[in-house]
């Protein structure tokens, strides 16, 4: 018998059909190898989890200066791009699709990172509520990030713009924006961040241009029905925030709802915070409900969710398909256990970043499939 078959309904997702709606979440493992090039390690770990509908692989850096994280992949140097086909080779060897989140740090990032050694970047100088990281994995005190200046916004867009000309010549079936959780789409996109006097700051437009002109730009490259867009509304992640949260994402929606975009992924604000930590805001707004009628087209809903509610989002279209990280994670064969409903395997949070096999390539699917 076929548990949650709501779940397992096809979606026809931009430029491709899902033969469900159980999508892996874009999630940051730490363990790209040398120069930030993804490694047959990674390709396995992808390639366990190509029954999903949809892999969103981890957050990868468009540039040098947009790493944030030790051992994080990138999509900006031909090594990056030959060892991410062999990802991509390697899941749709078992007939799965896959997408690749593309992003900028911003101001999470650190100075062991940037090409000249100076600040991180961020529309305005204001340090995040997040420790610091060095390249090398040391925690050190935050730094201050500097305030670009205007003429650099541009070529920023233009990364965004080879970066997902790189994910198509590395085999990915499209790419999503990551415009949430406090990276530097979001940060231009939130008054909380963004002091800006110029085009790129104070009205609502002027801070959702960023996003806009890098929307724009892609869709332009590789087809509008190959790009996705992930915003955090309500999100608090390293102490981002807006003065008026409801305008501000309602304004962005709406804009992009005219992209003809695969599709919109929304973290729900419950679980805007997990990456650090399993507490959740229990009295969040729900994003997918708030949102849902602003926006006509795939609608991807994630953070938080059981098989079971999951599929009541789903069958009730409040989402068209439903991100699971943490569970993807040490469930390899998720989809076949919420198929059969079997019991799902517990993570090991101690093992989310960086290492080798352990926690990542050596959590065993279910015996009883």
């Amino acid at each position: 018998m076929r548990h949650h078959p709501s779940l397992f309904e096809p979606l026809r997702l931009g430029a491709i059909t899902l033969p469900n709606r159980i999508i892996m979440a874009p999630l940051t493992r730490m363990r790209a190898g040398a120069g930030n090039v993804p490694t047959a390690l990674n390709a396995e770990y992808y390639a366990q989890r190509a029954a999903a509908g949809l892999i969103i692989a981890e957050g990868t850096a468009v540039s040098q200066q947009g790493q944030g994280y030790p051992n994080a992949p990138g999509i900006y140097t031909r090594e990056q791009i030959e060892g991410w086909k062999v990802v991509t080779e390697a899941v749709h060897s078992r007939g799965g699709r896959i997408f690749l989140q593309i992003a900028h740090n911003g101001r999470n990032s650190h100075s062991s990172f940037t090409p000249d050694g100076g600040p991180p970047v961020a529309p305005s100088a204001i340090p995040p509520k997040l420790p610091g990281f060095t390249r090398d994995g040391r925690q050190v005190p935050i730094e201050t990030p500097r305030t670009l200046e205007l003429n650099e916004i541009s070529p920023i867009i233009e990364s965004f713009t080879k970066a997902s000309r790189n994910a198509i010549e590395a085999g990915f079936d499209g790419v999503e924006l990551q415009a949430s959780n406090s990276h530097l789409i979001d940060q231009f996109l939130e008054d909380g961040t963004n002091i800006r006097t110029d085009a790129y700051g104070g009205s609502v437009i002027n801070r959702m241009r960023f996003l806009l002109e890098i929307t724009e730009e892609v869709s332009a490259t590789i087809g509008a029905e190959r790009l996705g867009v992930r915003l955090s509304p309500f999100g608090q992640y390293g102490g981002i925030g807006d003065s008026n949260p409801m305008r501000l994402f309602t304004s962005i929606i709406d804009e992009l709802n005219d992209r003809n975009l695969a599709y919109l992924h929304l973290i729900e604000g419950r679980g805007s915070e997990i990456g650090l930590g399993d507490a959740l805001h229990e009295d969040a707004l729900n994003n997918a409900k708030l949102f849902r009628p602003h926006f006509q087209g795939v609608l991807i809903s994630a953070a938080a969710y059981t098989p079971r509610t999951a599929s009541e989002a789903v069958g009730d279209k409040t989402a068209d398909a439903v991100a699971f990280g943490r569970m993807f994670i040490s469930n390899p064969d998720l989809v076949e256990r919420i198929e059969s409903d079997l019991k799902l395997s517990p993570y090991d949070r101690s093992t989310f970043y960086g290492g080798q096999e352990k926690g990542y390539t050596d959590y065993p699917p279910s015996e009883a499939i």
